[in-house]
Parts: structure tokens; C-alpha cells; sequence
């Protein structure tokens, strides 16, 4: 049996900004490992044109993500949710090894087990050549611009 990854479906309005604030979190850590084990043992993901299964492809995925992406940092909003599943916007900033920094904007549509892990995961990215001086982020969310009312600034 999975460990349960709190909170649980079928969510609430307070527990799906819980959920999405969890990932924001996990992911601005940019562990691979840790971020994977809120996803299904066989979850599957489709991100921009690559197809991924399973938590061994997940880490490779993400490691070889977070070495081109330098300086991620990623906020994410609640979109809407029903039951078990929840669609999410973001937006991240990152640079290439030649200092190109970039805002990558996106859509994803999470589907989750019992358990509260992620087992299907569909993201669509779209990327902006961004200035250094146009950043917006530059490390994980403040404690006091978590919850609601403090949603990602979409362009």
C-alpha cells in the first residue's frame, strides 16, 4: 500500500490550494527524487512533446530538466478542480548555461489515486525570452503570499 500524500481527493476549495501549494514547494526545491514521490509508482505524464512513465523516468526527466533550466523558480495557481482531479496554471523563470533567461507559461491537468498521489499529469508550456531585469521571481513563494488572493501575475 502507497503512503498517503495528504491532502486527500475528493478535494476542497482549501485543500486543492493545498495541493497546488505542495507541488509549488516540492518542485522549488528542485530535488528530482523528492518531487517524484508524489506521483504514482506508474504515473504518466505527457510535458510538451515527451511522454514519461513511471517514477525512474520521472527522476531522469527532471534531473536533465533542472541542469539545463539554471535558477528555476516556479509558481503555481489553482485553476479548478472536481473530485480527483484539479487543472493548474504556472509560470517559471530559468536560464540557459549562455544567461538567456526565459518565463515559461503553461496549463496542467493532474489526476490523482486514493492515496493523494498524481497518477496522470498533462502539461502544455509556452516560453518567453525574458531580460535578467524583467524577472519576477527569485526564490520560493514568502510565507505571506500563500493561499488564496495570492495567485500567479499572468501576462
Amino acid at each position: 500500500m502507497p503512503t498517503p500524500r495528504p491532502p486527500l481527493p475528493p478535494f476542497t476549495p482549501e485543500t486543492a490550494v493545498q495541493k497546488v501549494q505542495a507541488a509549488e514547494d516540492a518542485w522549488n526545491t528542485r530535488d528530482p527524487e523528492r518531487v517524484s514521490l508524489a506521483y504514482t509508482e506508474d504515473s504518466v505524464w505527457r510535458n510538451r512533446d515527451v511522454f514519461v512513465t513511471g517514477r525512474s523516468e520521472i527522476v531522469r526527466f527532471l534531473t536533465d530538466k533542472w541542469q539545463r533550466e539554471l535558477d528555476y523558480v516556479l509558481r503555481k495557481s489553482l485553476w479548478g478542480f472536481r473530485e480527483n482531479r484539479m487543472a493548474v496554471r504556472f509560470q517559471y523563470e530559468w536560464h540557459d548555461i549562455a544567461s538567456q533567461w526565459y518565463r515559461s507559461y503553461g496549463n496542467e491537468l493532474w489526476e490523482f489515486d486514493e492515496y493523494g498521489l498524481m497518477r496522470r499529469r498533462e502539461a502544455s508550456i509556452n516560453d518567453l525570452t525574458i531580460t535578467e531585469a524583467d524577472r519576477r521571481y527569485f526564490g520560493p513563494r514568502a510565507e505571506n503570499e500563500r493561499g488564496p488572493g495570492h495567485d500567479i501575475v499572468m501576462e
